[in-house]
């Protein structure tokens, strides 16, 4: 095969290509500054966003990152700073997936906006962070990662700079980011000296060893800040305040980028970061606490958290936004089966969630921007009776609304259902009970929505709503994905185990 003749650094393919299209962005808009189409730029942003995809599902299916296969296997680089496994391809698979799907509908939404060449650059960027950041397997290569994720997203949220919700929302976004970047910093630097590493197997060989005895309660100082980092990235309690006002202000299609593919990125180095550098008997002998215990008070408080507060909510926008934390809360399952036998399996489920929320996720808060660019107001008494008037995109946010509150048989309740089963095999009845309770709780506020725009009269007549190709494009595709990932719920499955089977170990 043609894969096994590449030098080793082409692994990094998919991430590489999106760098590049960020900077042929640069270049094309450069050549005209501020008078380049807007068609040209959205499809530049697309096709190097399905090429970053075509690579990295090519590599999956070759072989790469399946350890056991001659000529191929994980790929490490710079020694062992970055590591091309399934897990780091089925996360950019992720990443490229959503943005992919918000570049087609920012062609629409950002009709009219200035600095659309700086917008798809910057989204460009940060979705070449959170590649990086999937296959980042050092400490000091993850908050790199990470802070070039951060960075770009803090401009996309307050690029509408008459919007005053833009401005305020970026603002907050970039002071709680700073915040938890410094806790982050500090608990890295905490852990390389109590184990004098920042490579993760060299962290985790420390602590194995008992090297790092006299230091328990500095290392479990640093893991706690370490949670703190992450907890901001997914939007976790209780460092989830800036995402209702973010998601908010941002441009719509950005509050879906943010959700959806700076979430699954954020877990993917938590993934990383708590099996490979912090195996739990080890590490819970050294501080003496299991760290899997933190993740299971983390889970429950935020998907709960998270479903109460998007139950309260009127505004469809921070519905869905509180809706993203306590989906963060399922995904945390993820970690917080680590220590019990089959903890693979719950990880995989957990990884199986964030692939479907991508495309239902991404999809709802797309449709928030078809109804944004048709001029809408944000209440839900505002979306009553699109129905009559859309039956094509409301129809797809119905699909969206089901599948995110796990309606059989959509793809949100498989996801849901492997990570109950997983849940309660591993022994964490408390973590699938609370699972059940928050998923019942969903269904009211999702079907408010959708009886909102199917049964609902209107509050005043309404003139014929136009049809953006792009936003319908992202939508319709965005909803047959959710539907057709049921039959494809096999491979996904297979993918998503391996992958977690080989990273746990």
């Amino acid at each position: 095969m043609a894969l096994l003749e590449l030098p080793s650094w082409a692994a990094l393919a998919p991430m590489l290509l999106l760098l590049a299209t960020a900077l042929v962005l640069f270049v094309v808009d450069s050549i005209r500054p501020g008078e380049t189409g807007r068609g040209l730029l959205a499809g530049i942003a697309t096709v190097g966003s399905l090429a970053s995809l075509g690579v990295a599902v090519w590599f999956i299916v070759a072989g790469v990152g399946q350890p056991g296969l001659e000529g191929l296997g994980v790929v490490e680089l710079f020694d062992g700073q970055l590591v091309v496994d399934q897990m780091a391809l089925y996360f950019t698979i992720v990443v490229a997936v959503v943005t992919a799907l918000v570049a087609i509908a920012s062609y629409d939404y950002m009709d009219g906006h200035a600095y659309q060449a700086e917008y798809y650059s910057l989204v460009m960027l940060a979705a070449t962070g959170m590649a990086t950041m999937a296959a980042a397997n050092s400490l000091v290569t993850i908050f790199i990662a990470l802070e070039l994720a951060s960075l770009p997203s803090y401009a996309l949220v307050s690029i509408l700079k008459d919007n005053r919700g833009s401005v305020e929302g970026g603002l907050k976004y970039f002071l709680i980011g700073a915040l938890s970047s410094a806790i982050f910093v500090y608990g890295i630097s905490l852990v390389y000296g109590v184990t004098g590493s920042l490579q993760l197997t060299a962290i985790a060989d420390t602590i194995a060893a008992g090297d790092a005895d006299p230091y328990g309660g500095l290392l479990g100082l640093g893991i706690v800040m370490l949670i703190g980092g992450f907890a901001f990235k997914t939007a976790s309690v209780p460092f989830h305040f800036w995402a209702p006002d973010a998601y908010e202000g941002a441009p719509a299609p950005i509050s879906a980028f943010l959700s959806s593919a700076s979430k699954a990125a954020g877990f993917v180095i938590a993934f990383r970061v708590f099996t490979e550098a912090f195996p739990v008997g080890a590490t819970a002998d050294l501080i003496g606490l299991d760290w899997t215990l933190a993740f299971v008070i983390l889970a429950i408080v935020t998907m709960t958290v998270g479903n109460f507060a998007a139950a309260t909510q009127n505004n469809v926008k921070r519905m869905l936004a509180y809706s993203s934390v306590g989906h963060a809360g399922y995904a945390l399952i993820g970690l917080a089966g680590l220590g019990a036998d089959g903890g693979e399996l719950v990880m995989g489920a957990a990884m199986m969630h964030l692939l479907v929320y991508g495309f239902m996720n991404t999809g709802a808060f797309l449709f928030v921007a078809l109804a944004e660019h048709w001029g809408v107001g944000r209440t839900f008494e505002d979306y009553s009776g699109l129905g009559r008037r859309a039956p094509v995109a409301c129809f797809a946010l119905a699909i969206f609304m089901f599948s995110l509150a796990g309606i059989p048989p959509l793809g949100g309740f498989w996801s849901k259902y492997f990570l109950f089963s997983a849940a309660i095999d591993a022994g964490l009845l408390l973590v699938a009970a609370a699972l059940v309770i928050n998923s019942a709780l969903s269904l009211y506020y999702y079907s408010r929505l959708v009886k909102a725009v199917w049964f609902d009269e209107p509050l005043a007549d309404r003139d014929a709503l136009a049809q953006p190709i792009g936003l319908y494009t992202a939508i319709v595709i965005a909803a047959v994905v959710t539907v057709l990932l049921l039959p494809a719920f096999g491979p996904v499955s297979e993918t998503a185990v391996e992958a977690a089977a080989i990273v746990v170990g």
